[in-house]
């Protein structure tokens, strides 16, 4: 049996909240298997909640503080861990962003937070966090929202995304939560330096299938990638693997349509979601 991962609980609240319950656990004397049937949850969740990937539901929390005899430590700490807006592997990725001066993106699933508009954001986050309450949502939506102030400093990042045609077709909250997202897309991609491309269908498989990526640029700094896929993201600084990274994202741009071929797809998409007067965005 591998070693446990060294956890460090300083690290944030969500590695605290980790570290104290492995101590607890270990304190019961059960695995995470046999802490897993007592919830009942898969013990590779237990092995997240520990190692801060993940915060458990409410009603796991209290289940765990009962069995461990916590006396309420892990229900408080977790209403901590709540109030944070975005994971740790989140945060770390959003310290980069902040300070890139270019920014490469494949999307697969979703547009980028960066060019959400507020109602599909709601949407992607309810539908993609179905657990939290109302009030969670919103912060959450907030929380993404601001951080779209960085495409309107002074000097933003370059913003090059390509879009697999699949984000632009799913009806995300439906036509008119569609037609509004489009229509950002559409009057974003009219800003000097900004580049939107769809990577249509019938481009056929690609090198990028397994999730989205995202390739940062930096003025004296390495560049970094970022692979994101569902409720997890990895943050890549090892140069040789950027480098395969940022080839990978290479080969999908150029099977990509060129950006007016793009934006006439943005602008048919629109229309089969019904019509909407096409505002551009400053």
């Amino acid at each position: 049996m591998p070693a446990p991962k060294n956890l460090d609980p300083s690290a944030s609240l969500a590695a605290l909240y980790g570290a104290k319950l492995r101590k607890l656990r270990g304190r019961a004397g059960w695995t995470q298997r046999e802490l897993g049937e007592k919830i009942p949850v898969a013990h590779s969740r237990i092995a997240q909640f520990e190692l801060g990937n993940e915060t458990p539901p409410e009603d796991v929390c209290r289940r765990l503080d009962e069995l461990l005899g916590a006396d309420g430590d892990l229900i408080d700490l977790w209403g901590h861990v709540r109030r944070t807006p975005f994971p740790d592997w989140a945060r770390m990725f959003m310290e980069y962003e902040a300070r890139a001066t270019a920014m490469h993106k494949y999307m697969a699933h979703s547009v980028p937070g960066l060019l959400q508009t507020e109602a599909y954001a709601r949407e992607v986050l309810r539908l993609g966090q179905p657990w939290c309450t109302g009030r969670e949502i919103d912060e959450k939506v907030a929380a993404r929202i601001s951080r779209q102030s960085l495409l309107r400093r002074a000097q933003p990042p370059l913003l090059w995304v390509v879009l697999d045609e699949a984000v632009i077709r799913r009806p995300v909250g439906g036509g008119a939560v569609m037609r509004e997202q489009l229509d950002r897309l559409i009057g974003v991609s009219e800003a000097p330096g900004v580049e939107i491309q769809v990577l249509p269908f019938d481009a056929g498989g690609h090198s990028a299938m397994g999730g989205s990526l995202t390739l940062l640029s930096f003025d004296n700094s390495p560049d970094v990638a970022y692979l994101e896929a569902g409720h997890s993201g990895q943050l890549v600084e090892e140069r040789a693997m950027v480098a395969r990274h940022s080839y990978r994202y290479d080969l999908v741009h150029a099977r990509a349509l060129p950006p007016e071929a793009s934006t006439a797809l943005l602008h048919e998409a629109m229309e089969d979601f019904g019509t909407c007067a096409t505002q551009a965005v400053t």
